[in-house]
């Protein structure tokens, strides 16, 4: 089985699409489904029409309750104002999918388990990064029985051994932030257990259209969907 995996949308349907279109047998979304991108209700249809499963992100969760998003300095003004725009444009129902979202999820596959969360086991707002330590990755993991542990959050895919657990991050298929501008995802293949960063190429002007034409800091949003960070 070829298990797709994406993460941190963020209302980018174009590079949501994109990546949907890449060969798989069954999807998993790590969450932030909304926030920064034109179109959070489409995307947040597509994952419920089509019955995917789907972890809540920080940013979902923001939405959903109104809580803070716990975002980076960098980026909290924008996660603000989008945040606006995003309750604006989504029905009542797609927030209470939103909120009904679960933290976790566990599956097992070829004698393997696999647990997929958003930001790490213990929290959506923590950061599991190519360059965390060694020591710091254990202590985020050290409550979970599985082998491979899949988490997003902080947009920069990797593919990672710690131990004898294998960790994997898709990256974004909407905000990429490893200064490649092209939607990420992963595939995890269940018979050979081997994971594989990859990258698709997506409408970007379209998101640039839908931007310019109905959100707020329209130009710094571009600006970074154009450098890819």
């Amino acid at each position: 089985m070829r298990l797709l995996i994406i993460s941190d949308v963020h209302g980018n349907k174009e590079a949501l699409d994109a990546v949907m279109a890449v060969p798989h047998d069954d999807v998993i979304c790590l969450g932030d489904l909304v926030d920064y991108g034109p179109s959070p209700g489409e995307c947040i249809d597509l994952l419920i029409d089509q019955k995917i499963s789907t972890i809540m992100g920080n940013h979902d969760s923001a939405v959903a309750f109104r809580m803070d998003c716990g975002c980076s300095y960098q980026y909290k003004h924008l996660s603000q104002s989008t945040r606006e725009y995003t309750w604006a444009v989504l029905r009542d129902t797609q927030i209470e999918s939103l909120s009904n979202l679960p933290l976790d999820y566990e599956r097992m596959e070829n004698g393997k388990k696999l647990y997929f969360a958003h930001g790490s086991p213990v929290s959506f707002y923590d950061y599991i990064k190519p360059d965390t330590t060694e020591d710091a990755i254990k202590e985020l993991i050290k409550g979970v029985d599985a082998e491979f542990i899949f988490i997003g959050h902080s947009h920069l895919p990797f593919v990672r051994k710690v131990g004898d657990v294998t960790l994997v991050n898709p990256g974004s298929v909407g905000q990429p932030r490893d200064g490649d501008t092209r939607a990420s995802c992963a595939v995890f293949d269940t018979g050979t257990l081997q994971a594989e960063i990859i990258r698709v190429e997506y409408d970007m002007e379209g998101v640039f259209r839908k931007i310019r034409t109905n959100m707020p800091n329209a130009d710094e949003l571009i600006a970074i969907l154009k450098r890819g960070y």
